[in-house]
């Protein structure tokens, strides 16, 4: 056994006597305040805003504001997710059919987490894995190693003002490799992975029983009913967030042929960049190059973006993003893929039916079971949408990237990762929520027999089939 392998061990075997304690010792409250002190580590807001400039400074992606911004919403977010929200124990006694539930911890959760979140994403597994009385392990990208070291101090210092064992919250030692991580999937009892596929392959082939999020790749679709500057300005919001570093971020629009130029102009007027055939196929040559995203262009501000594709001087002022005409889709045309960069694909539809269609073949490609926009006064195409499409989430008139993991003003759980069910290869097609890091344990009383005839139960059948 290597060194590096048994520091794995070592600080698996302390979670796991930390964990045990925690649990057989712990009461609601006791994990509530636990979560609660993880939360608030980051949640001040001195150390939020230091958090989030060295964040930006040791991975170089998003920008520090918007840093600051998802930080405090997707924590607060949570938090009144999980407020009053019964854990642990004793949660269901039905005096019916003779059967009570109870909550029980998974054990030692480990959880695999990217540098384009190194710290909202984190605290959320940690607030989730505390409230329902787990422990967990924590294995950052390299770039992600010294935000979230800083981010540990800070917890166990509101750790220390409650007396919360350490051991409940740690890191893999740095410097992280594949090996580290390959160990910690086989000794913990959950994995927890957001970030790269092959990361999420590697824990679906673990052995350990895992939670796996697939790729975004969102597409938006506006119809010739939707509110066309309400979209524009939402798509802007959306794109422009922390730099596109959100896989909720809008990568391709499919607007009807109805209000296409007007949707156009709508975009110009927040910002957008309408880029002609040459400066397309420049953009495309730049941003996918030697198989690898362009690190110059990759979540970086609008500026170097600009920059690097030898634009600057002709944006027009207030430039916030590109907008870049397509047609094709697939592995041929990279556009049509995930950009995690400050610019779109727009795609022409003659109706929505054919919008429906460019959308299910674009996610056939990449961001299949991830989620769907649409900008429309319609209804029933969401329903249409949600019937027809594999998407797990149809995002309907909202800013996509806030809108998906949960917002105040819809009702999903606040999360930062995001399901895609078997569309996508994962075996959650919800937002990972507290509810997926929980054994249930149930208790069956004997209650008189509740058995029906073969008539009763084959009635319909038989009347339709004959029996």
């Amino acid at each position: 056994m290597s060194d590096h392998t048994q520091d794995i061990d070592n600080i698996v075997e302390r979670a796991r006597r930390a964990q045990q304690s925690y649990e057989s010792t712990g009461t609601q409250a006791r994990f509530d305040r636990a979560a609660e002190a993880a939360a608030w580590a980051l949640m001040e807001p001195a150390r939020n805003a230091e958090l989030a400039a060295f964040a930006v400074a040791e991975t170089g992606l998003g920008n520090v504001a918007d840093k600051i911004t998802k930080n405090h919403r997707k924590t607060l977010g949570l938090l009144r997710d999980i407020r009053g929200q019964k854990s642990f124990g004793l949660v269901k006694d039905n005096a019916q059919n003779g059967v009570s539930e109870f909550l029980r911890p998974k054990g030692v959760v480990a959880a695999v987490v990217p540098s384009t979140n190194p710290l909202a994403t984190p605290v959320n597994n940690v607030v989730n894995a505390l409230k329902t009385g787990n422990a967990i392990i924590l294995a950052p990208s390299p770039k992600g190693v010294a935000p979230l070291e800083r981010l540990l101090g800070y917890i166990y210092a509101e750790f220390d003002r409650i007396g919360v064992d350490h051991d409940l919250v740690q890191m893999v030692p740095s410097p992280p490799s594949k090996a580290k991580t390959a160990r910690l999937m086989q000794l913990a009892d959950m994995l927890v992975v957001t970030g790269s596929q092959s990361n999420v392959r590697a824990a679906y082939s673990s052995g350990t029983p895992a939670i796996g999020v697939g790729m975004g790749n969102v597409v938006t679709i506006i119809d010739e009913t939707a509110d066309l500057d309400d979209a524009a300005q939402k798509i802007q919001r959306s794109k422009c967030f922390d730099n596109a570093t959100s896989c909720s971020s809008e990568n391709a629009i499919i607007v009807v042929d109805a209000v296409y130029d007007a949707l156009v102009a709508a975009l110009g007027r927040v910002g957008g960049m309408m880029l002609d055939a040459a400066q397309t196929q420049h953009l495309i040559s730049t941003h996918w190059h030697d198989g690898h995203l362009n690190r110059n262009m990759l979540a970086q501000d609008i500026d170097a973006v600009l920059t690097t594709l030898s634009m600057a001087e002709t944006a027009p002022p207030g430039t916030k993003f590109l907008v870049a005409p397509a047609t094709g889709i697939g592995p041929d045309h990279p556009v049509s893929g995930e950009k995690m960069a400050l610019f779109l694909a727009l795609y022409r539809a003659s109706d929505f039916d054919d919008a429906k269609a460019k959308a299910r073949a674009i996610h056939a490609y990449q961001g299949r079971g991830h989620s769907l926009g649409l900008h429309s006064t319609d209804d029933m195409r969401a329903h249409a949408l949600a019937m027809e499409m594999h998407a797990c989430r149809i995002i309907v008139n909202q800013a996509h990237c806030f809108a998906t993991g949960g917002s105040f003003d819809n009702g999903l759980p606040f999360s930062l990762s995001m399901g895609c069910g078997s569309w996508g290869g994962n075996s959650i097609d919800d937002n990972l929520n507290w509810t997926h890091f929980v054994n249930r344990v149930r208790i069956a009383r004997q209650i008189a027999p509740v058995e029906p005839s073969v008539d009763d139960v084959f009635a319909e059948y038989f009347a339709e089939a004959g029996k």
